[in-house]
């Protein structure tokens, strides 16, 4: 199984908006970027994806899990335009800012770091668990 991360600005969708929605999840709506959307199309029901606060937080904060696979945005008419919906699993005790990861040499080749404007992005195995262990929080 694939992991992923989900950026979302805590003022727009934050993950107390997401946490609130249990069980049932929220579609991940309003991606109007074709790698973005493209990765969302990949994942399968049961991936795991971290839960990462932009533009004020920079962290990663809790972690979500795919509930449905991709479908249509209801967001917008236009039919190019797809999402997932996404359920919380856990918060992380102790959010990883994205400060800590750039000072991590093991996740130099992390695409938050390289790419931090795409806002569905692959995670590997191997930063997955250095994250969760930063985090304080178990991986799976």
């Amino acid at each position: 199984m694939a992991n992923w991360l989900f950026k979302s600005e805590p003022d727009v969708w934050g993950w107390d908006a997401q946490v609130a929605k249990g069980e049932d999840g929220e579609q991940w709506d309003g991606v109007r970027n074709y790698q973005a959307r493209n990765n969302m199309r990949a994942m399968k029901l049961g991936e795991k994806g971290f839960f990462y606060h932009s533009r004020t937080g920079l962290e990663i904060v809790g972690i979500v899990e795919v509930c449905a696979e991709a479908h249509a945005d209801s967001t917008t008419d236009d039919d190019r335009w797809e999402c997932v919906d996404v359920k919380t699993v856990r918060p992380f005790k102790k959010p990883v800012t994205l400060e800590t990861i750039k000072a991590d040499p093991r996740l130099a080749d992390m695409v938050l770091v390289n790419n931090s404007r795409l806002s569905v992005q692959p995670v590997t195995e191997g930063e997955w668990q250095i994250i969760c262990a930063m985090g304080e929080t178990l991986p799976d």
